[in-house]
């Protein structure tokens, strides 16, 4: 007979990157899970604009396909991880209730050691400040615990909310592109590592968990 032996260390046992934890004043952002895919495929706003290159299937109608491509979104995501270009999922939490999701991303991470991110928040969670703790708690893991030098971001010029955010955070516009799938004009956005240090939001974000995940991200002992 072969004993099988359960090794229960927590949610992040298995994948490590699933014990990363955030906390803000108001919010707990843990990384998505495949459990979670329902929830977010029922609360995703209409209005959430999803990757337009994402295969869309003919026989499914534009809600299942909305579903789809979050749900492959997430797969890839962790699927094709690499310590070279990797993207983290984290949903966000307020008194329970899912409030949205918030991305953090390392494309060219070990040679440029930059970030980018995005988010979307239903609807009844927006306009009270969360955009802007969703924000920090990621950059907070960045910028103190992965040691990443700037962070970027984007936003098209009327997208006020998002661009707010980011400014309230200490980003710099950098410039301007246009969108081919839709011609609207993206502004960019930068935030240097000593911007951020300098801000002191650090502070009001908790980060748990990030120890054993370090190699994923070409980081800590055994890292190459």
């Amino acid at each position: 007979m072969v004993e099988t032996v359960v090794d229960d260390h927590g949610p992040g046992s298995v994948w490590p990157l699933h014990g990363i934890r955030l906390g803000t004043a108001e919010l707990d952002l843990r990384v998505m899970t495949e459990a979670d895919l329902p929830v977010l495929a029922q609360v995703m706003p209409a209005d959430l604009e999803l990757n337009p290159h994402a295969t869309r299937y003919a026989g499914l109608d534009e809600r299942a396909n909305r579903r789809a491509v979050l749900a492959q979104g997430y797969w890839r995501a962790l699927g094709m991880w690499s310590p070279d270009d990797w993207a983290l999922p984290f949903v966000a939490r307020g008194g329970g209730d899912v409030v949205g999701v918030q991305w953090l991303e390392g494309p060219d991470w070990r040679s440029e050691r930059t970030v980018d991110s995005s988010s979307w928040l239903v609807g009844p969670a927006r306009g009270r400040g969360l955009g802007k703790q969703m924000r920090a708690a990621v950059l907070a893991l960045a910028f103190g615990h992965l040691g990443a030098v700037a962070a970027i971001s984007s936003a098209v010029v009327g997208n006020g909310g998002s661009l707010g955010v980011s400014r309230a955070l200490g980003y710099r516009d950098t410039h301007r592109s246009v969108l081919e799938h839709s011609g609207e004009t993206l502004q960019h956005v930068r935030l240097e590592a000593a911007t951020w240090t300098a801000s002191g939001l650090a502070h009001d974000v908790v980060v748990d968990g990030v120890a054993t995940a370090l190699p994923l991200f070409g980081l800590g002992e055994g890292a190459s």
